[in-house]
């Protein structure tokens, strides 16, 4: 079975893969409705149900219990991304049915901040929609992160990668969280690490097969409160790193082969030498006089 055992976090200080680095262990990644609090799995807070109740209160009309349930959510986390999205919507509507357009459009700029291509529906009150559209052609960029590695890798080689904090307007990109495996596998592995530099450098462990491999990967940010708020890719559709699979080569091509084999010559030629220059002859010349 191919595994990932380990990653090198490396600092942001040079571009040389081992500089500064540090092996972290790929933890087992936590199930869903679960967050890493830097020891362990923990279960997360019940912010879905308690959004699910200041949705229907907002149907509802009924403006004050729509904002206490979800002031609630919002401190029942932490959140995932689609809870995350859900919640700043739900606050920007019920800001502008309140009449109150500036708590609104700080409302929904959050939210597309989360989530750029994010739409209301059509069938939502003008009062909402109107307050949405000025906000989104307001809207500046939202943030990006990029993870780049060198194309050929090949199995039994480390694979470098660099992940790039390209904008954070808002400055709540505060950590991350690779999620890698090897693909045909079940489990996803997990590696965590700052976001604070702009250019982070990790360096995933070779890879143990027989054969040609891809690395799946995705990516989750989090603000200082461990609500994702940017996503890379995902389980469903991770990016893929192809590694080639080279066969080692014959026992006769490999090194020491030929390092034997030049060392047995080297003394063969020096035998040679000697016997034709430095070694005393089997007889010796001379001449007998007989008296």
């Amino acid at each position: 079975m191919m595994r990932l055992v380990a990653l090198a976090l490396v600092a942001a200080c040079g571009s040389t893969a081992t500089r500064g680095s540090t092996i972290a262990t790929l933890r087992p990644a936590c199930s869903a409705g679960q967050y890493w609090d830097g020891r362990a799995c923990e279960q997360a807070g019940d912010a879905p149900t308690k959004l699910a109740a200041g949705i229907k209160a907002l149907a509802a009309q009924d403006l004050d219990a729509a904002k206490t349930q979800l002031d609630a959510a919002a401190q029942a986390g932490p959140l995932d991304h689609e809870t995350n999205v859900t919640l700043w919507e739900q606050r920007g509507i019920a800001a502008a049915y309140g009449d109150d357009e500036p708590g609104a459009q700080r409302a929904f700029d959050m939210m597309l901040a989360l989530d750029p291509g994010h739409f209301l529906s059509y069938t939502l009150s003008p009062k909402a929609t109107f307050v949405f559209e000025r906000t989104r052609k307001q809207a500046g960029a939202p943030p990006e992160v990029e993870l780049n590695w060198a194309r050929g890798g090949k199995v039994g080689d480390p694979v470098p990668l660099d992940v790039e904090v390209v904008a954070d307007p808002k400055k709540f990109l505060d950590r991350a969280t690779l999620f890698v495996r090897t693909r045909g596998d079940r489990d996803w592995k997990a590696a965590d690490l700052e976001l604070h530099a702009k250019d982070t450098h990790l360096v995933l462990p070779p890879i143990a097969a027989q054969k040609p491999v891809s690395l799946e990967l995705y990516l989750r940010a989090y603000d200082t409160r461990g609500n994702v708020v940017l996503t890379w890719a995902d389980p469903e559709r991770p990016r893929e790193i192809a590694l080639r699979y080279e066969p080692p080569a014959p026992w006769y091509r490999k090194w020491w082969f030929y390092a034997i084999t030049g060392t047995a010559l080297a003394i063969a030629s020096s035998i040679t030498v000697y016997e034709l220059t430095i070694a005393p002859p089997s007889t010796i010349d001379g001449m007998a006089t007989v008296k």
